[in-house]
């Protein structure tokens, strides 16, 4: 959560559940229909049509779980608009998979994570192109595995019932004011918080699936001018974190003093109750949660059960929690926990983008001021808000 480096980006390795039994599955042998692979293939949490500059898009991702003993190793995923039309949307394999594939509690590299072994299971990150206009209202997923070795090698193909697909993002107001403001650690396909699948309470969630950490710019594109280890330093340190949309506080951190500027300095052990440093969560409605992180201790000036609007000022821009410089961590999640719950996109009435980077602090380049309406900002942008 929130956490960032100097010269680049550092990351935190920050159900609603639909199981996909073995529909349609097929054996790609020459022996006629086999058994279907004894595979469960989940969607934690269906995806919602989220809108960047690009284009559309669903970020989501797919388990895949192997409850055979003979190790199954992933060759395709296709992802295809359910319906009468069924469309293809993408299909994903080879180096790409490799990519998109990450394996819980195993240590393997390259392709080795496509082997799934009995009892295990592959994590698939999606990031799944659409046209908006005609968005598929679900989809299904066609995986092909691999089972056996030479001679007795065999594909299949399962094919899993419908997900559900929505298009209700919620539409916000800016969580800050002004700019120039870096878009660190932002929605993208393999970014830390896009990645950061985290067990909490028995239940693995990706709070931060579209979270993005805004550290503020001068004009040289450095965060800071001065003394780097002082937060005072920082252009982001003190600016006013304001309520996105009118809601109900729901829940309050605060008195967690600041850490000093730097990649391993913290001012109090991390755990679940500091790691969003001192924080505030607003209840915008329609199952959406504004979460705000790293604000400065005695800065807040809301509490638990109060009603704010749109705009309001919720506290100050700090360093607080795991956090290596100031920077406001803001995300929307379907729940009340920082990281407990399901992270989910939104759009913004309108922001400006008014340069790039390469990666946090790297490569960066101004451009004309670009305005963007409806839109999430993605990753290594810089924007400037509305005053």
């Amino acid at each position: 959560m929130g956490r960032l480096t100097f010269h680049r980006a550092t990351y935190v390795a920050c159900y609603s559940t639909l199981f996909l039994a073995g529909v349609g599955a097929r054996e790609g042998t020459a022996q006629g229909s086999a058994l279907p692979p004894p595979l469960e293939l989940r969607v934690p949490k269906p995806p919602t049509v989220a809108t960047g500059e690009n284009g559309s898009f669903l970020t989501y991702e797919l388990h895949v779980t192997n409850f055979a003993a003979q190790p199954a190793t992933l060759r395709t995923i296709d992802v295809v608009a359910a319906g009468g039309e069924r469309r293809s949307l993408m299909s994903v394999a080879d180096s790409a998979l490799i990519r998109a594939v990450s394996r819980p509690g195993v240590s393997v590299t390259g392709a080795d994570r496509l082997k799934v072994n009995g009892g295990a299971r592959a994590v698939v990150f999606l990031w799944v192109p659409v046209d908006a206009r005609s968005a598929p209202t679900s989809v299904r997923h066609r995986v092909a595995v691999e089972r056996g070795t030479g001679d007795s090698a065999r594909t299949a193909v399962l094919e899993g019932p419908s997900v559900s697909v929505a298009t209700d993002a919620a539409v916000i107001g800016p969580p800050l004011r002004g700019g120039v403001w870096f878009t660190g650690n932002g929605p993208a396909p393999e970014t830390g918080h896009r990645r950061a699948l985290i067990p909490i309470g028995g239940t693995p969630a990706i709070a931060q699936r579209f979270a993005i950490d805004y550290v503020r710019v001068g004009d040289d594109n450095k965060t800071f001018s001065g003394d780097q280890l002082k937060n005072e330093s920082y252009h982001a340190q003190g600016a006013e974190a304001i309520a996105v949309a009118n809601g109900t506080v729901v829940a309050v951190k605060d008195s967690i003093p600041e850490n000093v500027p730097g990649i391993t300095s913290r001012a109090v052990p991390i755990t679940l109750e500091t790691v969003g440093g001192n924080h505030v969560i607003i209840d915008i409605g329609g199952g959406n949660f504004a979460f705000y992180a790293h604000l400065q201790p005695g800065s807040i000036r809301v509490k638990a059960g109060d009603r704010v609007t749109r705009g309001q000022v919720l506290g100050l821009v700090g360093n607080s929690g795991n956090s290596t410089e100031p920077h406001l961590h803001f995300h929307i999640s379907d729940g009340n926990s920082p990281l407990g719950s399901e992270g989910l996109p939104y759009r913004h009435d309108s922001f400006e983008i008014v340069g790039r980077c390469r990666t946090f602090g790297m490569g960066c380049e101004r451009t004309a001021p670009n305005v963007r309406r409806g839109e999430l900002p993605l990753a290594n942008v810089m924007i400037r808000f509305p005053e």
